[in-house]
């Protein structure tokens, strides 16, 4: 299985390059599984075993979450996005956009709301499989520890009273209407403006969704010995004016000074447990003599969590004088 995860992540890495190129000749199932060396029939099976859903159906899906953000944000026609797309024609891709998401691409453009997007499936993501590593491998690289001062900004964000941890997060989350990983990725991959998107059309990593720790008495006691509530969003704009979907909160976060903890690029399916490690003994031995400094666990001070192994592993942390 895990060799298969490897190739079926080869396959969704490829099916987004093509898209972002306008490859449509390369997004075929022959072309993919000739790549794999593999019997499209077995391709297949293996793709919905593992992702959940037909391939033919991922690849509409991941090509009208594309053509959403052209239709959002360019000015482009939409019967040149069509066309961008793989649609025969304009009404083809009308028809399309509004059985998945509601409404027409011209309504959309002049009234962008939240809709559910089909983000790129990651079946190599260890941590919601709860596999594990594969190996350990222990990073030599440096661990960067600076003080900042962030900006006044809104989080738009679900949380979760009882759960320790990612995977146990998106376990209970998964048991909720409406706030179930595909749904909640979806709707925030969808919003615009967000502070911290690389992209936008990347795995969730990269398109400004972030985990975060709410100092919160009603929380449960983290191994840093404060109760905390875990969040999962977005960081916006100070002036954020959109619309806010019913299952989620907007959160106002002051001017504040942080620590952040941050280390480069890994190898996630060998280090990452090994970068965690190294990240939490730097968060617990840190020496604030001579800074000024202390943690503030002050409740509603938020921590930020990025996990991003293409760029960083980075814990931002509140303080105090």
């Amino acid at each position: 299985m895990y060799e298969w995860q490897k190739q079926i992540q080869t396959i969704v890495d490829e099916i987004d390059n093509c898209i972002k190129n306008y490859n449509d000749e390369a997004l075929t199932l022959r072309h993919l599984s000739h790549r794999l060396g593999y019997s499209e029939f077995h391709t297949t099976r293996k793709f919905k075993e593992i992702s959940g859903m037909p391939f033919r159906d991922y690849l509409r899906h991941r090509k009208l979450a594309f053509a959403l953000k052209e239709v959002r944000d360019s000015e482009k026609s939409f019967l040149n996005i069509a066309f961008d797309y793989g649609f025969s024609s304009h009404e083809a891709f009308t028809r399309a956009f509004k059985k998945t998401y509601g409404v027409t691409p011209s309504v959309y453009r002049k009234h962008p709301s939240p809709v559910v997007l089909r983000t790129k499936i990651n079946p190599f993501d260890r941590y919601f499989l709860g596999f594990g590593e594969i190996g350990m491998i222990k990073s030599e690289d440096a661990i960067k520890i600076y003080f900042v001062t962030i900006p006044a900004h809104k989080f738009l964000h679900i949380k979760n009273y009882e759960s320790n941890g990612y995977w146990d997060f998106w376990q209970k989350q998964n048991r909720i209407p409406g706030q179930d990983i595909e749904t909640v990725c979806g709707l925030l991959d969808s919003i615009k403006g967000k502070l911290d998107d690389h992209g936008g059309s990347e795995s969730n990593s990269g398109s400004g969704q972030i985990m975060a720790y709410i100092n919160d008495p009603a929380g449960r006691l983290c191994d840093w010995g404060f109760p905390r509530t875990e969040c999962y969003g977005v960081r916006l704009p100070y002036d954020y004016k959109g619309e806010v979907p019913p299952q989620m909160l907007l959160a106002d976060i002051p001017e504040a000074e942080y620590l952040v903890f941050e280390h480069g690029p890994f190898n996630y399916e060998q280090e990452n447990r090994s970068i965690e490690e190294n990240v939490e003994r730097a968060m617990s031995s840190f020496d604030f003599t001579g800074t000024g400094y202390c943690y503030d666990t002050t409740p509603g001070r938020i921590i930020y969590f990025y996990h991003d192994p293409e760029r960083l592993w980075k814990y931002i942390r509140p303080v105090r004088k």
